[in-house]
């Protein structure tokens, strides 16, 4: 138990700033997430990909304050799909 507190400790200390943009993309991903999955046979996108959205950019933004390359990399290709994604649930194109 203490080897968990240790490793969420030093994760806060280290980057306060990058751990609060953490703690808002796990939140936004995990509701978009839940809402995808309790309501799988008819999804509202237009709700879903937002919160998706707002995951994907502050986890980008947070891996960036961290100095983290992919994973950022990976991140910010989710947030333009999300774009894309909300455009198409919203019948922009």
């Amino acid at each position: 138990m203490e080897n968990i507190k240790a490793f969420w400790s030093k994760s806060y200390y280290s980057n306060k700033k990058a751990f609060c943009f953490e703690l808002t993309s796990f939140v936004f991903t995990v509701i978009a997430s839940l809402i995808l999955a309790f309501t799988a046979d008819r999804p509202n996108m237009s709700i879903i990909y937002p919160g998706f959205f707002v995951g994907s950019i502050s986890g980008c933004y947070a891996y960036y304050l961290r100095g983290i390359a992919w994973p950022m990399m990976l991140t910010a290709y989710f947030a333009i799909t999300n774009i894309f994604g909300f455009g198409r649930a919203c019948g922009w194109w």
